[in-house]
């Protein structure tokens, strides 16, 4: 009997023991899977809270309704009639101390259509010119890596960088766009670059076209109805006898054949085969005697935190039309952007209610994310009133934190993530490496890896 250890609790660790179970029961292998997670629960960032008929996450709240991993997975665990689509609406910017709506036209803040650009508020005439450059410069010299500012401050300049793509493109990494790798975040403008030159034509050339229509446009992003952590109970329902909690891996040590892992709880596992899905932080504890994993610590961490408020609609004097708002750096505000969940999500909040998230920390404010629950809360709501009319405080609050658990991928991620594949391929075989810390932060990318991970681990295994 091969014996199957994946460490981490998270998405992609349940997500590869799915899928590795999947195949067992399929194929009748004589494998058996144990699954460990250090914390009290599995799912790692992701948790729902339900209370007073809101449904609320601490953590993600959707995914790309193109990304496949993550729909497959929902198909595959018949949660297929949980998904809904985003409402649609006018996101905005805030730059300075005003509201701009983001131009329509923009793919991840890049212009498509050159009119609404030039009519919008968000840049000055100096900015748009500057902007309008990507036309006539040239291509980036061939790189193996750059910053995704460097990358596109020479394409567009500061303004629109700073006022549009920055705000758009760190939030989804909780990053800093100038320390910010483009070829582990995205390498596909460095391919339309190299290939066309100008990022607006090369866009233009590569995007689908839809056919113009009155009718809204269904939203690109998927919740789950009852909260995102359902998927996660589907998936610790069906690998109950998999999962040991509260139980973490304190050292890894390699023998003949396979691994002796000590765990937390004292006992001794033999592995002939490992999946390690925990933040990439823990790994050299794991290692201790393997000094060339320490290219590890060269992955910096940052600190994030966002506070959900709950109100009556009548609390709100001023509501502002659209889903929500990012702030650009050049705002005098500490909130990173805010959410109107009640309208994007509909059906997270009851009728005659309003719901908020709004988000602090990131690499420009780390600390933010370790204030008391009161200093947060007033952080948020100083900044909040400042463009909408608030009356009161809120029915309730919930406040999540995730200190020093926001990988960055900065310039040269890549390169250092093969180093550590390569050593772990040569030293360490049949360990196997997934998760938010190496390729993608997002929920259907940490279940690609997961995935991924499973089948090169059970090719592995077939073979030895």
């Amino acid at each position: 009997m091969k014996q199957i250890l994946i460490v981490g609790g998270g998405i992609t660790g349940l997500a590869s023991a799915f899928y590795i179970q999947e195949e067992i029961k399929a194929k009748n292998l004589p494998y058996k899977i144990k699954l460990v997670e250090a914390e009290d629960r599995v799912g790692g960032k992701i948790e729902t809270v339900h209370r007073d008929g809101f449904t609320i996450e601490r953590g993600p709240d959707s995914f790309l309704s193109r990304k496949k991993s993550a729909v497959d997975l929902v198909e595959k665990l018949g949660l297929s009639d949980q998904l809904v689509r985003n409402s649609t609406g006018q996101a905005h910017i805030l730059v300075g101390k005003k509201l701009h709506k983001i131009p329509p036209g923009s793919f991840m803040g890049i212009p498509t259509q050159v009119q609404p650009f030039l009519f919008s508020g968000l840049f000055s005439i100096k900015g748009k010119l500057r902007a309008s450059l990507d036309f006539v410069k040239p291509k980036g010299k061939v790189a193996n890596d750059q910053s995704l500012g460097l990358f596109f401050r020479r394409r567009f300049g500061d303004e629109l960088v700073e006022n549009l793509i920055e705000p758009l493109l760190s939030g989804i990494y909780s990053g800093d766009v100038d320390e910010m790798s483009l070829m582990a975040t995205f390498p596909n403008f460095y391919q339309l670059e190299q290939k066309h030159g100008s990022l607006i034509k090369g866009l233009n050339k590569t995007m689908p076209k839809h056919p113009k229509t009155k009718q809204k446009k269904p939203g690109i992003f998927y919740a789950l109805k009852s909260g995102f952590e359902s998927l996660v109970e589907e998936l610790e329902k069906q690998l109950e006898d998999v999962i040991s909690l509260n139980t973490a891996v304190d050292h890894v040590e390699k023998k003949e054949n396979g691994y002796h892992v000590l765990l937390s709880d004292g006992t001794v596992y033999k592995a002939d085969a490992m999946i390690i899905t925990s933040p990439h932080t823990t790994l050299r504890k794991m290692f201790s005697q393997h000094e060339a994993l320490k290219t590890v610590e060269e992955i910096p961490t940052t600190s994030v935190a966002n506070v959900a408020l709950a109100y009556d609609q009548k609390a709100i004097r001023k509501e502002l039309d659209g889903t929500g708002f990012v702030v650009s750096r050049n705002s005098d505000f500490r909130i990173t952007a805010c959410t109107w969940t009640h309208r994007k999500w509909p059906h997270t909040t009851p009728e005659g209610k309003v719901l908020l998230r709004s988000y602090v920390g990131g690499p420009h404010d780390p600390d933010a994310a370790f204030l008391s629950d009161d200093e947060v809360v007033d952080i948020v709501l100083k900044d909040l009133r400042k463009i909408m009319k608030i009356k009161g405080d809120p029915n309730f609050k919930v406040i999540s934190r995730f200190k020093n658990k926001m990988p960055q991928y900065t310039v040269g991620h890549l390169e250092r993530l093969e180093a550590i594949r390569d050593y772990a391929a040569t030293n360490l075989p049949g360990v196997f490496l997934a998760g938010a810390s190496f390729e993608g932060v997002g929920v259907p990318d940490c279940i690609e890896q997961g995935e991924k991970a499973g089948t090169q681990l059970l090719q592995f295994i077939s073979k030895h």
